[in-house]
């Protein structure tokens, strides 16, 4: 399944991208989405964002699944669905 990823933000700018589009199992949570993530991003990502393990992801982050704030769904465990639109952003940035 293909699911959108949006980022804005601090996270737009640390990544040097603002949307990609990946290729998933079918069934994959939000969870192992942002673990994906993290391998592929690194420490850097890891540090700022989320790493696996975790149940949220970090203080100043927000993620929405088409539109919908992950704590109003299932939080990391909300099950994703092909063409789902992921946006990762930042709450704050610097000044």
């Amino acid at each position: 399944m293909k699911v959108k990823v949006e980022y804005l933000g601090f996270i737009r700018n640390m990544l040097s991208k603002r949307t990609e589009e990946l290729e998933l199992r079918e069934g994959t949570s939000l969870k192992e989405l942002l673990s994906e993530l993290s391998e592929r991003y690194g420490s850097e990502f890891k540090k700022q964002v989320y790493e696996s393990g975790q149940k949220d992801v970090k203080y100043g982050f927000v993620v929405t699944v088409n539109g919908v704030l992950m704590d109003q769904l299932r939080g990391v465990e909300t099950t994703l669905k092909t063409g789902d639109q992921v946006i990762l952003m930042s709450l704050m940035s610097g000044g």
